[in-house]
């Protein structure tokens, strides 16, 4: 198994799923995490994240250094930075920072570099480099900045990259950590969608036991899969709670009581009314997302207590936690807060299990085909647990919600016939919180107005706006005005995230 040491880097989950990728079991651990725990863990392979400390006060990390001694190294930045300094390299500020693509010429007689370009792009992100080696070491890589971007020690155990391999900006990022895990550290490939799915039924027994247990059901692909994993391990102690928040799609609810009654132990509650009313005047996104996401949970609790679970399961991911907090100590900053992470109240009297809590969308899909989850649910572009709440901008009523179920309901089919859906990660309508004036009939008019946002992207963590056909674009603006009560104007989103997020709240 790999270990992957998180130092603060916004990357380091990049990192666990590029190997995973690779199809080699990996996990992320704190900084201070023992050199006992790796042991017992299993572990023979160790990659440094990046992060945003400084070498300098290096001293006041809480690192086991024992850990450098035994595994194989691979350091990544700050990582690298690290594993040099310790070895009794030196460290310094750099003159320049060096950020962005870069061109790497690295030595392509070391077997991490097998099947490299002479000169390939990579993505750097530092101040701080290695001016000097370590004794029993070689530079094996170089930029224009900096003289050592990659090095190695002699015996082939601990190697170190200035660059970062895991980011898709790292043209041959991929094929390096290949090298690395499959040729170097001699990892076989036996990673797969079968192996996910037998680590999460574990986790989930060894969780829940032979405990009751409720699972959030939205309908989305996340909750769905996990909904029917815990029906095959749990059995009737597994209860599906779908909670219609009056904030679905058009439609929603219907579909989803129809797929799921004959497969799992559904209860269904429509509670349209009290989110609303709870959510009455709110404008502030965060105060809505805590709202939904309180609200949801006491209704799990009551339900929870009437059948005597004791555990609350969650399809949570990763990209959830990483925008709400830093999972694994580090520095990370809160983007927003997700209704099924931050959105948590304080006194929870419900034990979580959220075994897909470090997996990503894609990963989590693969588990879905394992299992024969139907393909229309699988294919479903992501949707936020607060639903319709947070793509209406400012606060919410019947009437705001009904024109954007009307709209959404429009985006969607036009996407589906164009073909395209499938090739997005998420086309949606967002409802802004302004009126324009237009011309319909011959007369004036002065009424909302529908932001369009459609999105190309992996994971969630990074996405960039889709050139939507133009005629695709004018049929969708056309039907919305047209066929929308209230709508006079459609206006398209051309951000990417970053520096923008995917959802607008």
């Amino acid at each position: 198994m790999v270990a992957v040491i998180d130092f603060g880097s916004q990357y380091t989950q990049l990192i666990a799923r590029r190997i995973r990728e690779l199809k080699i079991f990996c996990k992320i651990f704190p900084s201070s995490v023992s050199f006992e725990t790796l042991k017992d863990s299993n572990i023979s392979v160790v990659v440094l994240s990046g992060g945003p400390g400084h070498i300098p006060h290096l001293d006041n990390i809480d690192f086991d250094r024992r850990i450098l001694e035994h595994f194989y190294i691979l350091g990544i930045c700050y990582g690298m930075q690290m594993t040099a300094k310790y070895f009794g390299g030196e460290v310094v500020p750099g003159d320049k920072r060096e950020y962005g693509e870069t061109v790497f010429y690295p030595d392509i007689s070391d077997r991490i570099f097998k099947g490299i370009s002479e000169e390939t792009i990579v993505w750097m992100s530092h101040w701080d480099s290695v001016s000097k080696l370590p004794e029993n070491f070689k530079v094996i890589g170089r930029t224009k900045n900096t003289k050592i971007a990659a090095m190695r020690s002699d015996d082939g155990r601990v190697y170190g990259f200035q660059f970062h391999p895991e980011v898709v900006h790292t043209r041959e990022g991929t094929n390096v950590l290949k090298n690395f895990l499959y040729d170097i550290c001699n990892l076989k490939p036996v990673w797969d969608s079968g192996s996910m799915l037998k680590m999460v039924e574990q986790e989930i027994r060894e969780r829940v036991g032979d405990g009751k247990v409720i699972c959030g059901l939205s309908g989305g692909v996340d909750s769905a899969t996990l909904s029917i994993i815990l029906h095959n391990v749990c059995g009737k102690n597994a209860i599906s709670v779908f909670v219609n928040n009056g904030l679905l799609r058009k439609g929603e609810a219907e579909k989803i009581i129809e797929v799921f009654k004959e497969r799992v132990n559904l209860r269904y509650i429509d509670a349209g009314d009290l989110f609303l009313k709870r959510l009455k005047g709110v404008a502030d996104p965060e105060k809505k997302r805590k709202i939904i996401g309180n609200t949801f949970i006491r209704i799990f609790e009551k339900e929870a207590k009437a059948s005597g679970a004791k555990f609350l399961a969650q399809g949570t991911l990763y990209p959830d936690v990483i925008e709400s907090m830093s999972p694994f100590g580090g520095p990370s900053a809160r983007i927003k807060t997700h209704h099924n992470v931050g959105g948590l109240p304080e006194k929870l009297h419900l034990l979580l299990v959220e075994p897909f809590r470090f997996l990503f969308k894609d990963e989590v899909r693969s588990i879905a085909r394992e299992i024969g989850l139907q393909d229309f649910i699988i294919n479903r572009h992501p949707f936020p647990g607060p639903g319709l709440a947070v793509r209406i901008i400012g606060s919410i009523d019947e009437a705001r919600l009904n024109i954007l179920r009307e709209a959404d309901s429009i985006v969607m089919e036009e996407m589906k016939k164009s073909g395209l859906y499938l090739d997005v990660w998420q086309a949606f309508a967002v409802l802004l919180p302004v009126k324009s004036v237009g011309v319909m009939g011959d007369k004036r008019t002065y009424e909302n107005v529908i932001a369009l946002r459609v999105v190309k992207s992996t994971d969630g963590m990074t996405a960039d706006w889709v050139k939507l056909p133009y005629d695709v674009l004018g049929i969708i603006s056309n039907r919305i005005v047209n066929e929308v009560k209230g709508v006079n104007r459609v206006v398209y989103d051309i951000t990417s995230k970053p520096p923008a997020t995917i959802e607008w709240e």
